[in-house]
Parts: structure tokens; C-alpha cells; sequence
């Protein structure tokens, strides 16, 4: 095939699926999902993509081997080095570093180039990902700077592909579309669209509670902004590119019932959506249930889950954001981040192989283990110094014993200690081991010491 040719990848983008929520109580209404996680990319942001690099490459400022760069949550990045590295053009990307890790290693893989820097900084401010990117297309020579932002090609590719698609799928019969907004795209470009054909058609938005967007929708006052944990949606600003003249209800929704609704959706309907997702899927199914007569409603799975399997639908992270709900004691166990009682304890056995040990480690990433008889009496805990110590000079001591490193002499904590007992443990280098008569209930460590702190402030 000539290296000319237009990608075929790119004939896969748009024209997704629409299906019906059937598992959920949605009152009167009939509500659908669009499936953006089925494009190429894995996003509703692979039509910016590709809308934006043939809107510059028409007018000429993206020039053969040139560059594009763009300030992205994760997916426009995506959309634009699946387009971009398809056509044969150097990739930048400035993304945010609340970004999940399958999202940097799916941009890094198709062989964009990565810079990453602080999510808990504001416009303005130098380290802030829009103003990283927008200096970096100064400083590349012959860079094209995507500025989804403030780029009319972002909502033009909803007007023109997302829009006209749900009109068809929905069979001209549509009363309601719950959005989120990140750059604004898809609600203004909607918005566009079904002003013409649908003029009485609502736009519902669904956005994080921290986010300025909803509460501009309803009284125009731009408020302070928060954090969030939700990735894609969201904003501490107003792009410049937004239409709110058809939203007609707006809600705010919090990182817990969005990450729930995330899962929820997995379980009942075998969709895999992401952090987003669950936004809009909250959101709709607040406006569905509020509805006094049957209407139909469209939103959208904006982007595939299996960019968050190490977030949303990784417990132990969910427990150590403090967005999973589980037992709470009132003493140290509810520091512990694997607990026994719960069955999350990873461990091994005395006889287990220090192979075996380092692996499991790996896997967990943990950098200790407690060691068990009959995965239940705490017998020991071995930790990386223990295993580099006893293969340091021979790597076939790998298969030795778990019992022949480990520390046997275990110093515990009961679980009404205090927090300086636990600091004090702690700031000698040790591990801290909570254990009473009943048992073993788990391990401490300073990470568990300082996300117990950090949940305190919020």
C-alpha cells in the first residue's frame, strides 16, 4: 500500500452503536447510550481528532512532517496520535498527572511523545496543562497546536457526525441529551445541530461536583473551582468554544456516585465505560426518574473502562481514594488497606519460595509481606531487604525458603493504639503490624499513613 493513502483506521471512526438501558430504573423514560468507546480509539475524542488535523491540514498550518501538539485529559491526546502517527506526524502531548496509567501507556505505545505535569494547579499558572502545551507549538519548529479549547473543527465534528448519527438512530424521536463538558465539543456542536431540527430538544449536563460548568449553567456566576477525580469532563473555566443556551438542567455529581454508576453499569449491562461515563449515567438516569411523562433520552459512553481497570475498577485503589465504601472500626484498622477480615491480605507462607515472595510483591506492589500458617497465623513479614539479602549473591537462593529470611520476631500493634503509637512504629522503618487476641488484621504502612491524612483534609 502507498504510504500516501489515507489510513484505513480512519474509516472506523463515528458511527457507533445506540442501545437501550434495559437493568436500570429510569422512570417513565427510555433512556440510550451511545457507544463512543467503540471507535478505534477507544473515545468520543477520536472525531476531534481526526476533524482537526484535516481542518489544518486544508488551510496549511499542518505541513508534512510537522508536528502537533495538544493539551489533552487523555482521549483528545489519543484520537490525535491515532490520527496524527497514522498520517506519519510527530506527536507532543502535555497531560495532566491525575491521568490514568493505561491512558500515558496507550499514548507512549502509539509513539506520542509525553509530558506530564501538575492537575492541581489553575489557568494561568505556568505549570498548568494548557499553558505547558500552548508553549511547547511555540518553541517546536513547524508545530500545529490543536487547542481543542478554542478550535472550531471540535464542535464542527459533532454538528456534522455525532449529531446527525443520534438523530438517525433515535428515529427523529428525541427529547433530551445529557452531556458532560470537557472542551465543550460535543454540547455545542449537538446544540448546533438540533437547534435546526429539534429546537425544543434538552440539553441535560452532567458534571463533577469541584467543576465550574454546572453552576454557571444555572446562574451564570463562575464559582470557585475545586478538584475532581473523574478524568475527561469537568472544567475551572469556560471555553471559549461553549453554547449553554440549551441546557435546561444541569447536575453536579460526585466522584463516588460517578465511579459507583461506572461499575454499576459493568454489572447490569456488560458496558465498560469510563470515569465520565458514569458522570453522565448519574446524571441521566437523576433526569429520568424526575420526569412526569415518558420522554426519550440519549447519552453517551464517552470512552472504553479499560483505560481505568487500575482506578475505577481496582478496589484497592478505590479504598485508598476513600471512594469505596467499607467497615468503619474507629481505631487502626481503618487504616489498614488490606485487611484481613475483608480477604485482601496478600501473603505468603513460611515455605513459600523467595521467588515466589518477590513476585507476589510485584504483583500487589507492595514492597512487604506478612507471613502466614495456613493463610491465618501470623507467623513472620518479609520484606525487599530480606529477599535482596538472601539472593544478593546468588541468584538461584531465589528458591530458598520464605522462612529462611524473613523476620520472625514480630513486634505488633492492637488496633486501640493510638496515631503516635502508629507514627512512632512508622519513623523507625518499620512496618507496622496490627494484631490482638482475635488475630492478625493487617499491615500499615507510611503510604496508608499519609492517604489517611489526605483523606482527612476533604
Amino acid at each position: 500500500m502507498p504510504n500516501n493513502s489515507r489510513p484505513a483506521v480512519l474509516g472506523l471512526i463515528g458511527n457507533t452503536p445506540l442501545v437501550r438501558v434495559s437493568r436500570f430504573d429510569t422512570g417513565p423514560c427510555t433512556l440510550f447510550l451511545k457507544l463512543e468507546s467503540q471507535n478505534p480509539g477507544g473515545s468520543i475524542k477520536d472525531r476531534i481528532g481526526l476533524a482537526m488535523i484535516d481542518a489544518a491540514e486544508r488551510d496549511g498550518r499542518l505541513q508534512p512532517g510537522g508536528t502537533i501538539v495538544e493539551a489533552t485529559a487523555g482521549n483528545t491526546g489519543l484520537g490525535l496520535a491515532l490520527v496524527g502517527r497514522a498520517k506519519g506526524y510527530r506527536v507532543v502531548l502535555v497531560v495532566p498527572d491525575k491521568m490514568s496509567t493505561e491512558k500515558v501507556l496507550h499514548l507512549k505505545a502509539m509513539g506520542a511523545e509525553v509530558h506530564i505535569t501538575r492537575s492541581d494547579v489553575g489557568k494561568g499558572h505556568p505549570e498548568y496543562y494548557q499553558d505547558v502545551a500552548a508553549r511547547l507549538a511555540q518553541e517546536i519548529p513547524d508545530a500545529f497546536f490543536a487547542d481543542q479549547f478554542n478550535n472550531p473543527a471540535n464542535p464542527l465534528a459533532h454538528e456534522c457526525s455525532t449529531a446527525p448519527e443520534i438523530w438517525a438512530q433515535t428515529e427523529h424521536d428525541l427529547d433530551a441529551i445529557v452531556v458532560g463538558v470537557g472542551s465543550a465539543g460535543t454540547l455545542t456542536g449537538l446544540t448546533r445541530f438540533f437547534r435546526r431540527v429539534q429546537p425544543n430538544l434538552e440539553m441535560v449536563l452532567a458534571d463533577p461536583v469541584g467543576s465550574v460548568m454546572a453552576e454557571y449553567s444555572r446562574s451564570g456566576t463562575l464559582g470557585t473551582p475545586g478538584s475532581w477525580a473523574v478524568e475527561g469532563i469537568g472544567e475551572d473555566f469556560i471555553p471559549s468554544i461553549t453554547d449553554l443556551s440549551s441546557v435546561r438542567h444541569a447536575y453536579s455529581i460526585s466522584d463516588e456516585e460517578s465511579f459507583d454508576h461506572a461499575r454499576q453499569l459493568l454489572r447490569a449491562e456488560g458496558i465498560l465505560g469510563g470515569s465520565s461515563t458514569g458522570t453522565l449515567l448519574a446524571a441521566a438516569l437523576r433526569y429520568c426518574r424526575e420526569q412526569t411523562e415518558p420522554k426519550r433520552v440519549v447519552s453517551f459512553v464517552c470512552d472504553t473502562g479499560t483505560r481505568y481497570l487500575s482506578k475505577i475498577y481496582n478496589d484497592q485503589w478505590m479504598t485508598d481514594q476513600g471512594l469505596l465504601a467499607r467497615k468503619r472500626y474507629g481505631d487502626l484498622r481503618d487504616l489498614i488497606a488490606r485487611r484481613f477480615e475483608d480477604g485482601r491480605v496478600i501473603s505468603v507462607g513460611p515455605d513459600d519460595t523467595l521467588l515466589t515472595a518477590f513476585q507476589r510483591m510485584r504483583l500487589a506492589d507492595v514492597s512487604q509481606l506478612p507471613v502466614l500458617v495456613g493463610g491465618k497465623r501470623l507467623v513472620g513479614v518479609i520484606d525487599e531487604s530480606d529477599i535482596l539479602l538472601g539472593v544478593h549473591k546468588d541468584a538461584s537462593h531465589f528458591r530458598m525458603t520464605v522462612a529462611s529470611a524473613m523476620t520472625n520476631k514480630v513486634e505488633t500493634l492492637p488496633p486501640g493504639a493510638s496515631l503516635a503509637q502508629l507514627q512512632a512504629e512508622l519513623d523507625r522503618g518499620l512496618v507496622a503490624i496490627i494484631a490482638d487476641a482475635s488475630g492478625f488484621h493487617g499491615l500499615i504502612t507510611r503510604v496508608d499513613m499519609l492517604n489517611h491524612l489526605r483523606r482527612s483534609l476533604t
